[in-house]
């Protein structure tokens, strides 16, 4: 059941990295006439590695036999969230002079408050995975989520550039350590 489930995960999860690609594209393309900001970038960096961690932790479903309505539903409501979040870093048309600052701090709310969500619909679904037995929910999660939901929380409310660089940067450093912690720990053990 899961393969049939997991092709319109894929297509919903591919439409988001599609998106974030071609708008990196399209800010080299179109270089001489928009004018980048860093942190956006790391932003897109950022869900970029956190596309691909959920795509790959999308896998674990797989050993679920029995697949409700409920379940299924959840899924694909937490891809679609995703996929907005990665459709608020750039804009779908490029328009001459593009400014990425201001695109940003235009879309700040929603960025975050997306993302917000995103992490809060992580958790029952990390925890449904433990509870399913179809992974163990890694001991590293409850300093991940706490201090994820602060950057995002502090994200949302600030306006500073500072602070944004500040907290783009930070969340870098904590999705690596995290994935470098789980995941590259299990590889490892195999």
């Amino acid at each position: 059941m899961f393969s049939y489930l997991g092709v319109l995960i894929s297509v919903i999860l591919g439409l988001a990295l599609t998106h974030l690609l071609v708008g990196l594209s399209k800010t080299i393309q179109l270089r001489g006439s928009v004018r980048v900001y860093w942190v956006q970038i790391v932003w897109v960096f950022n869900v970029i590695l956190y596309v691909l961690a959920l795509w790959w932790g999308m896998f674990w479903w797989n050993k679920l036999q029995n697949w409700p309505i409920e379940e299924f539903l959840f899924i694909m409501a937490y891809s679609i969230v995703i996929f907005m979040l990665a459709s608020l870093l750039f804009p779908w048309e490029f328009e001459q002079s593009l400014d990425l600052e201001r695109y940003f701090f235009t879309n700040k709310r929603w960025f975050f408050g997306i993302f917000l969500a995103a992490t809060l619909l992580d958790i029952p679904e990390t925890l449904q995975k433990g509870v399913s037995h179809l992974r163990e929910v890694p001991a590293q999660y409850v300093i991940f989520i706490p201090v994820s939901l602060a950057i995002l929380i502090t994200g949302l409310l600030s306006s500073n550039r500072r602070v944004q660089g500040v907290l783009s940067i930070a969340w870098l450093f904590l999705v690596l350590a995290y994935l470098a912690f789980t995941s590259l720990s299990k590889i490892v053990a195999s």
